[in-house]
């Protein structure tokens, strides 16, 4: 039989169709072959005039063909592939999309789907907030409809209990918890304690924003500089800059010149599970260091994100829209950012940095004005 492109083609009885290639990031290649190299071909605008599927033996034009595909993971790609395709990237939703999207379309949805239909029970906003904060902490809404779809069928078993009446109550944020249990997430940055070597970073995964919190500690030892948390290695060499650049100022940042001759320093990414990597940590590392070799706690509320040179500068980093948005997630206040940072956060809008101060800084020595107590 011919391929599946030639077979779709003559079955919708098209030459220019529109082809939806759906999570093209899990293609994997065994001994039947590398898929991967057979898509050079028919996404390459030059190639694909003459692609020969081996069934027919003869060449096909599919240049009239729109090429759509998804994917979760960009890196897990082939180069020469990636570079036959133009990138879109979809950006989080800031909390405000994700009440419009719950109200207009994900609580319908799940209300005709559990029967409720007629009884229309009416949610509130703010129990759609407390939804969004305190049970679910994702980039997208399928976290969100899974949670309205258990409240739908807590109702509707409501329904049943009540033989049948055609009225309910008016779900707001009070009948949330009784309904889902105790939250499953907290705004860590806003509930915790401001404490010495502790700083509050913000870092950009394939699944969004999120905050991680770095800590450091000195010991008795000889000069060792001690990294756990399944770092990668740029977040070493992160690391080893921060450390080195404070050491040769050590007289201007008020520390002792002799802190590293008997001590060992100690960093840590908390969950040691989850692989890290990027030099967007590098100022926050710096900064943790300072705290911890003045004695000064860091706001716990301002969070940082930054890459740092070993004379100190702060240069631009990659993901600003999500990391914001985990920063208003998790209840911060304040964020410093790279002054060459600037421009990326003139284009969001007010829903994603209304909530939130925001620093920008050229160096570690701005940045420490902010961050440290």
């Amino acid at each position: 039989m011919p391929g599946r492109i030639i077979s779709e083609i003559k079955r919708i009885g098209v030459t220019n169709p529109c082809f939806m290639l759906d999570e093209i990031d899990k293609i994997g290649q065994d001994f039947r072959g590398d898929p991967a190299s057979v898509l050079l071909e028919v996404l390459d605008p030059e190639q694909n005039r003459n692609f020969t599927d081996h069934y027919l033996d003869i060449p096909f034009d599919l240049s009239g063909i729109l090429f759509i595909a998804t994917a979760n993971d960009l890196g897990k790609l082939p180069g020469p592939l990636l570079d036959r395709l133009e990138v879109i990237d979809f950006s989080s939703y800031s909390f405000q999309e994700k009440k419009t999207i719950a109200r207009e379309y994900l609580l319908p949805k799940q209300l005709a789907a559990h029967g409720l239909t007629d009884i229309n029970p009416q949610v509130t906003d703010n129990a759609l907030g407390k939804l969004i904060v305190n049970y679910t902490r994702e980039s997208g809404v399928r976290g969100l409809s899974r949670e309205i779809g258990t409240i739908c069928r807590k109702l509707a078993l409501q329904v049943l209990k009540n033989e049948g009446e055609k009225s309910l109550p008016v779900i707001d944020e009070e009948a949330i918890t009784p309904m889902l249990g105790p939250r499953k997430y907290r705004q860590e940055a806003a509930e915790g304690e401001d404490k010495v070597g502790v700083v509050t970073s913000l870092v950009w995964t394939r699944y969004g924003g999120e905050i991680m919190f770095i800590e450091a500690l000195a010991m008795r030892g000889s000069t060792n500089l001690i990294l756990t948390g399944s770092l990668g290695e740029v977040l070493r060499e992160s690391a080893q800059t921060a450390l080195s650049y404070i050491r040769s100022h050590t007289e201007a940042l008020g520390i002792a010149p002799d802190f590293y001759d008997k001590s060992d320093i100690h960093i840590h990414l908390p969950a040691g599970a989850v692989s890290k990597d990027g030099p967007s940590a590098g100022v926050a590392m710096a900064v943790a260091l300072v705290s911890l070799l003045t004695d000064r706690p860091v706001h716990r509320n301002v969070s940082i994100t930054g890459e740092m040179t070993l004379t100190g500068q702060v240069l631009p980093v990659g993901g600003i829209r999500e990391k914001l948005l985990a920063g208003v997630r998790t209840g911060c206040v304040k964020v410093v950012l790279p002054a060459k940072n600037r421009e990326d956060v003139a284009s969001l809008s007010d829903d994603v940095t209304g909530h939130l101060e925001l620093v920008y800084v050229d160096s570690l020595d701005e940045a420490i004005v902010h961050m440290l107590l």
